[in-house]
């Protein structure tokens, strides 16, 4: 008994020490709050402790199973934040006060155009192009990930690299921003192809 617990932590410490920078990154793409996506990270690790005989011994094969825990534990937050909202609102209408502060940049750049961009899309849009350029997955890993099949998923990716464009050459149009626009930079926040 002792021995498989001693197996059974040296194999988490290695799932942790190889993972957890991928699926902190993953979650702050998503979650944008530090303390939220350490938080889901833990969860999604949690999940991966409780679950280690459902975990694939391959590294890639892991790191694609913990994306689709991750991502149904983010989703999980995003209708808690949409619960809390909604509370909030009550709260006001009966006469709290509930203050937010916005904090806004001066100058905005290109990294914050894209990250408005990236935001004006709809969430599935938003989650294959994260999935796709940030976590750098192929086709087919998206698909393992989505449980879609990999045409959909080459299909809703170009869609969605098509839209981010757009958005994102709108947006620098509405902000009056000079100089040339290239639309091959503009393109260049989803230019990296992703292989099947």
């Amino acid at each position: 008994m002792a021995a498989a617990l001693t197996g059974d932590v040296a194999w988490f410490r290695d799932l942790f020490a190889t993972h957890y920078r991928d699926l902190l990154g993953y979650a702050m793409r998503r979650l944008r709050v530090v303390e939220d996506a350490q938080d889901a990270v833990a969860e999604v690790l949690s999940v991966a402790w409780r679950r280690r005989g459902d975990v694939p011994d391959d590294p890639v094969e892991q790191r694609m199973w913990l994306f689709g825990v991750a991502r149904r534990v983010v989703a999980n937050h995003r209708r808690g934040e949409v619960r809390r909202s909604r509370l909030a609102g009550r709260l006001e209408s009966v006469g709290e006060s509930i203050v937010v502060d916005l904090a806004f940049e001066d100058e905005e750049s290109d990294l914050t155009l894209a990250l408005a961009a990236l935001d004006a899309l709809s969430p599935p849009d938003r989650e294959i192009l994260l999935l796709a350029v940030w976590e750098e997955l192929t086709v087919a890993q998206i698909a393992t990930v989505m449980g879609l099949t990999k045409p959909n998923v080459s299909l809703r990716l170009h869609r969605a690299k098509a839209r981010l464009r757009r958005e994102f050459l709108r947006l620098m149009k509405d902000h009056h921003l000079p100089g040339h626009v290239n639309p091959r930079r503009a393109h260049g926040v989803v230019a990296r192809e992703t292989s099947s």
